[in-house]
């Protein structure tokens, strides 16, 4: 009889513990998003979070303690060049569960224990939590959460998500808080594919800023005399385009810049960026050769300094740079002829000075 009864209340323990016990799948979409943005528990709840990164750059997914994702994200900028191999998760108290960093096209989880609270998840890359973030509700009483568009910890119009305090942009900024450069945002631009990067670079009079098209893995356009305003970002407009701060005075109106050996070129492969001192390091993939860019503002005057990194290969080399009135370009190895530059077999590393 006592065998009985013991085996009854494990069973009724097991039973408990697998109604608490909740796996829910998350997964990116093309919008800078996650799928899903508010997800409802039991207070108590066990969850396992499958993140499956569907978009062409890495992510993660980061949980916080309520009222915290700001701060978190604030933190994880502050990581610096640490900031991949931490996978660009800050280590303090009010993290309570992150996933690694995650590639395109694969997975990863994270398992984390929800008392009764609202607790932000947020992708902490540089740039992307601004907008890409959501919220899991440990809460008996479901049907009293308030409307998806009237939710404060929701990308919702004119709030900071986790404060709940109304949204002032510095002025002329299009920023929720000073503006720190180096600066990179994951956004929507003009002219631009749907995997734009803006980044916003140190200099007078504003400073210059670029835009690094993910997708095609190349250097799209140049201004000088701001950033970006995100505005339309911010204030929830997540379809809208960024609006660019200044003047453009370089665009790459050629095709492809780079050409690798005598056969068929492949479509390059984005591979992500590292920070490095907080300017980004762009990796892809060009038929079989990893190439890394670092771009930097010239010290004096309007222009950029692109650096490369190529891994070894025995293919012929050539970096396309279509003509452009008021625009020099000029490399540290040989010379643009006609708008073609030919590496020397066994190029490791080479600069392209774009000046205006």
């Amino acid at each position: 009889m006592y065998t009985f009864l013991l085996a009854g209340l494990v069973l009724l323990t097991q039973t408990a513990q697998a109604q608490r016990d909740t796996t829910i799948t998350v997964t990116t979409t093309d919008a800078l998003q996650f799928d899903q943005k508010r997800l409802v528990v039991r207070p108590n709840t066990r969850l396992k979070l499958i993140f499956q990164n569907k978009d062409d750059m890495a992510h993660n997914l980061v949980v916080t303690r309520p009222n915290s994702r700001l701060r978190v994200v604030e933190f994880a900028l502050a990581l610096g060049p640490k900031g991949p191999e931490q996978h660009h998760v800050p280590k303090m108290a009010e993290v309570l569960a992150h996933t690694q960093s995650v590639e395109p096209g694969t997975t990863d989880s994270l398992v984390v224990s929800l008392t009764e609270g609202a607790f932000p998840f947020v992708c902490t890359y540089p740039g992307h939590g601004s907008i890409m973030y959501g919220v899991i509700y440990a809460t008996n009483e479901p049907k009293r959460l308030p409307p998806p568009d009237q939710d404060v910890n929701l990308p919702n119009p004119g709030r900071l998500a986790d404060t709940g305090h109304t949204h002032h942009p510095s002025a002329g900024s299009g920023h929720p808080y000073p503006l720190k450069l180096p600066a990179v945002y994951r956004t929507f631009m003009p002219d631009c594919g749907p995997a734009a990067i803006a980044v916003g670079l140190p200099g007078p009079e504003g400073g210059q800023s670029y835009v690094f098209d993910a997708g095609q893995c190349r250097l799209r356009y140049a201004w000088s005399g701001g950033f970006v305003d995100n505005t339309d970002q911010w204030e929830g407009k997540g379809q809208r385009l960024t609006k660019i701060v200044g003047e453009i005075y370089y665009r790459d109106t050629g095709s492809f810049p780079w050409r690798i050996g005598l056969g068929n070129q492949q479509p390059p492969q984005f591979k992500g960026y590292r920070l490095v001192n907080r300017y980004p390091e762009f990796q892809y993939i060009v038929n079989g050769v990893t190439i890394y860019e670092r771009i930097r503002p010239l010290p004096t005057g309007r222009g950029l300094i692109r650096s490369f990194t190529l891994s070894p290969t025995r293919e012929t080399i050539s970096f396309l740079a279509a003509g452009q009135p008021g625009i020099r370009l000029k490399s540290s190895i040989g010379q643009f002829r006609d708008g073609e530059l030919r590496l020397p077999a066994g190029t490791k590393q080479f600069t392209i000075t774009l000046s205006n």
